[in-house]
């Protein structure tokens, strides 16, 4: 059984809607509180399961927003009360995880801390144990270290990380430093980018002592470092941090971690890589969805909802049942079916990235009652 690493805090940011999976997930209920693979758990317990053997039970931080307490806790009865940290409302990942970061540093000096979002899915955990083991090795000699999932396919859905030259750390054989971030391709760049070897894909797991991280945020968004250190320095005094929030949090940009700390450490090579060869996926639309639930196999037709009534024949795709209607898809390839109590949405996989489109036409449209 693996022990704790003993300097190792772990991260979940359990934030976002998921607004390519609407209407399964939604605002009160997003992607991260689903059972997504028919594990039997939400993606988020799946997470915590995988971490609190690298870390303890008692070293993991879950950042939230205030209005998923309640449910998050539910999910994680082991998570302590001092490691549930809320947003009053999404800031994106620099200040979640920035804020995580300066809150732990003052606990524990020379913490170091390993951010993994709540909502992907990972299987093979012997291997993902050992890109991290390499991450944190990798971290304690001072880099930020990502790592990066090497693909399985010339995918345009992901952004890439282009390898540099080897690192000479002990305990951590594969890592690199990083050359560059690219962008998600077009199909013929991916398909070289595959070809190459030397590209991975962006899963956006950061691995860092926090004081390093947190001298990232400072040098390159001074104004937003010093709310997180003000927001901080407030936290574990429950009278303080309630005004400290109300009052630093609304003024907080938001902006991405990966333009804030890791592109500018890529430039400075000051940023490491640690290629995963573990099964990863963030569940990014109904197209991976479905191929999550098929095996990969294209004519399939999977099928998901605790008590789905589907009649199918000759059909691919993913049909998602919530209610207790029978649905019957009959000579139809690649459909996309989410048939819950308020709304049904019909697409193809070709067409799934397209979903967060009508999330924004329904927010606009003052039809917010469904999301």
């Amino acid at each position: 059984m693996t022990e704790p690493i003993p300097d190792f805090y772990a991260v979940i940011p359990a934030g976002g809607v998921g607004s390519r999976l609407w209407p399964l997930s939604r605002a009160d209920a997003p992607k991260f509180l689903h059972d997504l693979t028919g594990s039997g758990h939400t993606l988020l317990r799946d997470t915590w399961n995988r971490l609190e053997p690298l870390a303890g039970h008692d070293r993991i931080a879950v950042v939230t927003g205030r209005a998923h307490r309640a449910a998050v806790e539910a999910e994680l009865p082991g998570v302590l009360d001092r490691n549930v940290i809320l947003e009053s409302e999404p800031r994106d990942s620099t200040a979640a995880i920035g804020l995580a970061a300066a809150i732990l540093v003052r606990r524990e000096p020379d913490v170091i801390i390993g951010s993994f979002a709540a909502d992907h899915v990972i299987k093979v955990l012997p291997v993902f144990t050992w890109a991290v083991e390499q991450a944190v090795a990798v971290a304690r000699d001072g880099y930020v270290c990502t790592i990066g999932i090497q693909p399985t396919e010339p995918s345009v859905g992901f952004g890439y990380i282009r390898k540099g030259q080897m690192l000479t750390v002990a305990g951590a054989p594969e890592a690199a430093l990083v050359d560059a971030f690219v962008e998600k391709p077009d199909a013929e760049t991916a398909r070289g980018y595959f070809a190459d070897r030397g590209y991975l894909w962006n899963a956006g797991m950061f691995i860092s002592r926090a004081d390093v991280l947190l001298a990232e945020i400072e040098a390159n968004e001074p104004e937003l470092h010093a709310g997180l250190i003000e927001l901080a320095e407030a936290w574990d005094d429950r009278d303080r941090r309630g005004p400290a929030v109300d009052r630093v949090w609304p003024r907080l940009k938001k902006i991405a971690i990966d333009y804030v700390v890791a592109e500018p450490a890529a430039a400075k090579g000051r940023l490491a890589v640690v290629p995963g060869h573990f099964d990863w996926d963030d569940v990014g639309d109904f197209a991976s969805l479905a191929k999550l639930n098929s095996s990969g196999r294209k004519n399939e037709l999977a099928i998901l909802g605790e008590n789905a009534r589907i009649l199918a024949d000759a059909s691919s795709g993913i049909v998602v049942s919530q209610t207790s209607r029978v649905i019957s898809v009959i000579g139809v390839q690649d459909i996309v079916v989410v048939d819950t109590e308020d709304a049904l949405l019909v697409t193809t996989s070709e067409h799934a990235q397209k979903v967060k489109g009508i999330v924004d036409a329904l927010k606009l449209s003052g039809q917010g009652d469904v999301l």
